[in-house]
């Protein structure tokens, strides 16, 4: 039983990272353009001389 007295503060500050780390990566432009990615591959590069 006295595992979850460390279990639950530690599942909640995992938590509050998590959002911490998504409010950061939106706010510096990480998921403003989610289409070229996919169909970059499919683009063909110039031959090098």
């Amino acid at each position: 039983m006295g595992v979850i007295y460390v279990m639950v503060p530690a599942a909640l500050l995992f938590a509050v990272a998590a959002v911490a780390a998504f409010i950061w990566a939106a706010r510096s432009g990480q998921f403003d353009d989610a289409d070229t990615p996919p169909v970059r591959i499919l683009h063909d590069d110039d031959p090098s001389p």
